[in-house]
């Protein structure tokens, strides 16, 4: 295919295109905690009526299917699938067990080989990045990479931060930890949250110090303000079906600044994991006596009392009476028990779960059904979240497909749908993606490197000017789509077509490569390229969730036969062979950069 890039005039007509599918612009917020668009993502609330359908009808249901439960189709997951049916198939997942090779064990192994081979040289971010194209791509647990990925922009940490992004160990280790948790109780994944030292340093409620009037210090409420406004209870009241409570004077806040106040003082005097804990060297330097635990920047933080609040602590319409000895434990679980049980959780939590895996604009009655399931699992257990996800997924809504059900296809959901379609594998054996955050040459987006707290994206965001807006209809991914965003993400998926994706390998274990480290099957398509329209509708099924409008179908076959197969001969097979290839790239490029393919229906 031609290697020139997108001119600067085509940018707008391709971000007009993609924001077209989705019914959606750029630029506007209804609030991270609010429910723009709550009520028209396929009902106005009651009791849902649409029965619950246990299998796929068709392969191409099964695909949408696993597109919402795991990082892309893949032939022998839709068989499996449209074998056992969706409840089994759940049932499935949620049993499989932990991963053989966690993040944090795979990163140390690389770390160990590149030593090595270099000594001196440590492994870094990429190998946080390998592991987890690893696991999208290759893992059994679908289900669970794809809730942990969902998780991660939810309870946010981000290698954009070097305090964070300097420790790539620990970063896979938090990695596994949501994978971990985000099939456990709730209440013990904000536990797992709240004491990681990971997110102890970019919330930096980590060497976090009592009040001291005589310098005027008082207790950093970075993390009391955000671990109730983004991983618990958000800003404003919520009803069991999302809706925004209010009285005379608008939305009810759930939280005052004297809340965020009182909670700050129950994240003082947290610290490293050390041998000599609690001395004060371990709280500040997490060694002392030239002794310290080679895993502290992932071991949960340790309490240090005499760095903790001893004062009362109100927050939330509970009170941790003032403390002598000071004893950081108890005024944690006080504080993460009234948290885990405030009314909000269920729909805060859920409606975002139901975002980051089926639909932007879930209707009250989905919100409403999995706030229950997180209320009680049926067993009474509160904040089930391997329940919950699965409530999540048989939702009937989940299996509804009209004008306001779906999202957008985050650009890392693209390329791993991309990537599973076509069986791609890895000549190095290390899934070497790398870093894809630049909007004009990659992805416009990294796991793991959010540019905030707040996610790539907000969970209201609603693209102001356009009809979508006009129904109230959110669409977070598309505050990351613009015309630099758009065309960089044609021209990087039509270099991964044409080349392969990843970085370059040269030579490996005495094999020479030299091209990109993660190449595609194509066998199919290349068997069947002699004939443009059995080869577009070849791709066609492998990328598309839904059937192809006859307007693109047609356009895609037309621009296919226009590629020349030479008339095979005994002299000419090369150049007979790079024209199919060329004609299975084209057809792959223009359904990647469609909109139909930009949108999870």
């Amino acid at each position: 295919m031609p290697s020139r890039r997108l001119r600067p005039t085509c940018l707008a007509l391709l971000a007009s295109l993609m924001l077209a599918a989705c019914g959606g612009g750029g630029g506007g917020d209804a609030g991270a905690g609010g429910s723009a668009g709550g009520s028209a993502g396929g009902g106005t609330g009651g009791t849902t009526t649409t029965p619950v359908i246990d299998k796929p009808a068709t392969r191409l249901d099964a695909s949408r299917f696993l597109a919402q439960a795991s990082f892309g189709a893949t032939d022998a997951e839709i068989t499996r699938l449209m074998d056992i049916g969706y409840a089994a198939w759940i049932d499935e997942q949620l049993a499989m067990p932990l991963p053989e090779v966690s993040h944090r064990a795979w990163w140390e192994r690389r770390d160990t080989a590149i030593a090595a081979a270099t000594p001196g040289a440590r492994a870094g971010q990429d190998q946080v990045l390998e592991s987890f194209w690893r696991q999208a791509l290759t893992g059994p647990d679908q289900l669970r990479q794809r809730v942990a990925f969902a998780l991660s922009q939810t309870f946010v940490i981000s290698m954009v931060d070097s305090s964070v992004g300097n420790e790539p160990r620990a970063v896979a280790a938090w990695l596994d930890m949501l994978g971990e948790r985000g099939f456990g109780r709730y209440r013990d994944l904000l536990q797992a949250v709240a004491l990681h030292p990971m997110m102890g340093t970019y919330l930096s409620h980590l060497r976090n110090q009592k009040a001291d009037p005589r310098t005027g210090r008082v207790p950093d409420e970075n993390f009391a303000r955000e671990v109730m406004q983004l991983f618990s209870i958000g800003l404003v009241s919520l009803n069991e079906d999302g809706s925004v409570r209010t009285n005379s004077e608008g939305p009810i806040e759930t939280y005052s600044s004297a809340d965020v106040s009182g909670l700050a003082r129950v994240f003082t005097g947290w610290s490293w994991a050390c041998p000599a804990w609690p001395d004060n060297s371990c709280f500040f330097n997490g060694s002392a006596n030239n002794e310290s635990d080679a895993d502290r920047s992932f071991k949960p933080m340790m309490g240090y009392p005499q760095y903790h609040s001893t004062e009362e602590k109100r927050f939330l319409g509970v009170t941790v009476p003032a403390q002598s000895p000071a004893d950081p434990a108890a005024s944690l679980r006080v504080a993460l028990d009234t948290l885990a049980a405030h009314p909000n959780v269920g729909p805060f939590i859920g409606r975002q779960l139901i975002q980051r895996l089926v639909t932007s604009n879930p209707s009250p009655a989905y919100v409403r059904d999995v706030a229950r399931v997180f209320a009680d699992n049926g067993s009474g257990v509160r904040g089930d979240l391997k329940a919950v996800v699965k409530a999540v997924l048989m939702h009937p809504e989940a299996r509804l497909q009209s004008a306001t059900a779906g999202k957008v296809r985050e650009p890392v959901l693209r390329l791993a749908a991309f990537m599973r379609a076509y069986g791609h594998r890895s000549d190095s054996g290390f899934f070497r993606v790398g870093n894809t955050d630049s909007p004009s040459t990659s992805l416009g987006q990294t796991p793991l490197r959010s540019p905030s707290v707040f996610n790539f994206y907000r969970p209201a965001y609603v693209a102001p000017g356009t009809t979508s807006a006009a129904r109230a209809l959110a669409a977070p991914e598309l505050q990351i789509v613009h015309e630099t965003s758009a065309a960089g993400y044609v021209n990087f998926m039509r270099d991964n077509v044409s080349a392969g994706v990843g970085q370059s390998n040269g030579t490996i274990n005495g094999t020479v490569f030299n091209r990109r480290d993660l190449q595609p099957d194509l066998a199919a398509d290349l068997a069947v390229a002699d004939n443009p329209g059995t080869l577009v509708d070849s791709v066609l099924a492998r990328l598309l969730l839904t059937p192809p409008s006859a307007a693109l179908r047609t356009e895609i076959i037309d621009t296919v036969g226009r590629i020349a197969l030479p008339v095979a001969s005994a002299s000419n097979a090369a150049q007979v062979e790079a024209a199919r290839r060329a004609r299975v790239n084209a057809a792959q490029l223009l359904v990647l950069a469609a909109p139909e393919y930009a949108v999870q229906p």
